[in-house]
């Protein structure tokens, strides 16, 4: 669904696949058959490591929490969002066991807009359009508490259960506030309208993994996608620690929104997109206060300078 509703992230799924494809070739001895990353790549490797979606009510959080659930995933931790500027908090839901993870690690991040910490106009506004929303078929719930009566859902009703729950995270292009409520929210904070100003909770982004994060971000910038200046994350080593992650940037998206009249006027709402990530080694306790230390003594250079991404990466291998 998302492929189709973004065409960018579907071309970079299968640039990810290409070059995961280069890598693992790059690896073998000069005169080796081809090697298709299917052949040797966990399963795991083929499937997004993680998305997000964004909910504005404790009913919508609860009811997703429910739905989940029946899908084997379950909330792991707690994120309060203040820290980084976001009027939100959040968890991961996400499968809870080794074996599950192992088939697939899978995982969104859900984030929920905290009411009290909007300015009274903002918040008033986002609680009335937020009332008039439904994110959930009605057909949905009724699957919802069937599984949660008889401890799971026939092959037909899964099926079934998948249609209906799709519909919640559909884009909608139609927003569900007028242009000047949308002006006011995202004045407050963009992510208010993107949780408010809509009548689903759409995914905000989703992301594969790879193998070589290095050469995903140069395929993508040779191939003109919108990608971020730079990886964020630790530098290329020859045994990658962390998590190293790019993108490309949200999209400006062509939306309607209702007017005094009940008719739609043009405008444009920007917040989806699709993120790459690379995973490496964890750190013990020791490992990472030597990684934010390194960090912190590149940034603190880079800070006097403002870099470009190229020179970014060369100032932080030196205290690497």
């Amino acid at each position: 669904m998302y492929k189709s509703e973004v065409p960018l992230y579907r071309d970079l799924v299968d640039l990810v696949w290409k070059a995961d494809a280069e890598a693992i070739n790059a690896s073998q001895k000069q005169g080796s058959p081809t090697i298709d990353p299917n052949d040797i790549l966990p399963s795991r490797n083929r499937v997004e490591r993680h998305g997000a979606i964004r909910l504005g009510t404790a009913y919508e959080l609860s009811t997703i929490r429910r739905m989940f659930a029946i899908m084997g995933m379950f909330p792991v931790g707690y994120y309060d969002l203040r820290a980084v500027g976001f009027p939100m908090h959040a968890t991961t839901f996400r499968p809870g066991t080794k074996e599950a993870l192992s088939k697939n690690p899978f995982r969104v991040f859900t984030t929920v807009l905290r009411m009290e910490l909007l300015t009274e106009k903002a918040r008033d506004l986002a609680q009335r359009a937020l009332r008039q929303r439904n994110i959930f078929t009605n057909r949905l719930i009724a699957l919802i508490e069937l599984a949660e009566k008889q401890d799971g859902l026939s092959s037909a009703e899964c099926k079934e259960f998948i249609v209906e729950g799709l519909e919640t995270f559909r884009w909608h292009s139609k927003a569900t506030v007028t242009v000047e409520e949308y002006q006011i929210l995202k004045a407050e904070h963009p992510l208010i309208a993107d949780v408010v100003s809509f009548p689903s909770c759409h995914i905000n982004f989703l992301a594969p993994q790879t193998i070589d994060i290095d050469l995903v971000q140069k395929m993508m910038q040779d191939n003109g996608m919108p990608a971020k200046e730079r990886i964020e994350g630790p530098t290329r080593r020859q045994f990658p620690i962390l998590l190293r992650q790019t993108s490309f940037k949200a999209l400006e998206e062509t939306v309607y929104f209702c007017d005094a009249h009940d008719a739609y006027v043009k405008g444009s709402h920007t917040a989806r997109f699709g993120e790459v990530e690379q995973r490496g080694y964890a750190l013990t306790r020791k490992g990472r206060q030597l990684y934010d230390k390194s960090l912190s003594r590149g940034n603190n250079e880079a800070m006097g300078e403002s870099p470009i991404a190229s020179e970014y990466e060369t100032l932080l291998a030196k205290y690497f």
